[in-house]
């Protein structure tokens, strides 16, 4: 038995990784659509996938499971639309501006060692299980929400929300929790926090995506027609099933809270130590 764990490990151990392909990418962002907007991480789900499909942790697999959050993120503009182009509320804008603020510096200045952590399952794991504890008790911790409007936010609270953000640079942690929770700590509701979190997810992941493709692209001297398909087809996929998951998980949401998802994080991560200590995964 000890024998065959040590074989499937070592099968899936990164450098006997397959190159990425087709199934993989729409297999990925499925998984990314699914999660991008619950607080559980995205980042992290896309991270075990590749591990257990194989994929090679090349540069532009970094690239694509970021690129393809660009396509969840859409969903929120298409769901939203009279909010997106309502022209004459300027304010909403300046808010956006200011909350993304924290991500873009932070994330300019670490962003290598952001890049080092996306190697790493263990550090999933971690955040994963972490996470899931502090979900268990948040609805407890913020019961007297003053903030019911996103017209009522002010910009420090915007900037505020948007530092809680950063959290998720480590893989593992979420993105949506992060938010949510700095929402709810700023006394916004629960739904309200979840709306503003997918709205700042907008030029959050704008920022990211573009500074990735563009940075792949001076590196790698462009992108391949291969590289282009994987791409299009990740953020198509991604796009329709995050459709579905913003009207699921809002409804949810305000209906249970967030214990149920403080469970399964727990599950996960405590399931994906095993996996990695038994060798079934790389760390």
């Amino acid at each position: 038995m000890a024998s065959n764990s040590y074989c499937l490990g070592a099968f899936l151990l990164p450098q006997t990784f397959k190159k990425m392909t087709f199934f993989q990418s729409v297999v990925i962002a499925i998984v990314e659509g699914l999660t991008e907007f619950l607080p559980v991480s995205s980042t992290g789900h896309m991270i075990i996938a590749e591990r257990l499909l194989q994929v090679t942790e090349t540069d532009f697999v970094k690239v694509f499971t970021v690129a393809i959050q660009l396509g969840a993120i859409l969903s929120v503009i298409v769901l939203y639309w009279k909010k997106f182009f309502d022209f004459s509320k300027w304010q909403f804008y300046v808010k956006l501006i200011i909350g993304v603020i924290p991500a873009l510096v932070l994330g300019f200045l670490f962003s290598k060692k952001i890049d080092t952590m996306l190697d790493s399952a263990t550090t999933v794991a971690i955040a994963l299980l972490v996470g899931g504890i502090i979900l268990l008790f948040v609805d407890k911790l913020f019961r007297r929400p003053r903030i019911q409007s996103e017209a009522v936010i002010k910009p420090v609270n915007a900037f505020i929300i948007g530092i809680w953000q950063c959290l998720a640079m480590v893989p593992g942690v979420s993105r949506s929790a992060a938010s949510i929770i700095g929402g709810m700590q700023q006394k916004l509701t629960r739904s309200e926090a979840a709306e503003f979190s997918f709205f700042l997810a907008v030029p959050t992941m704008l920022a990211a995506t573009g500074y990735k493709l563009l940075k792949y692209y001076k590196e790698a001297g462009g992108f391949s027609k291969e590289e282009i398909k994987l791409l299009a087809i990740g953020n198509i996929v991604a796009f329709v099933v995050a459709m579905i998951a913003i009207k699921f998980f809002i409804s949810f949401l305000k209906k249970y809270g967030f214990r149920v998802w403080g469970i399964y994080r727990i599950i996960v991560g405590v399931v994906l130590l095993i996996l990695i200590w038994k060798g079934i995964i790389a760390g």
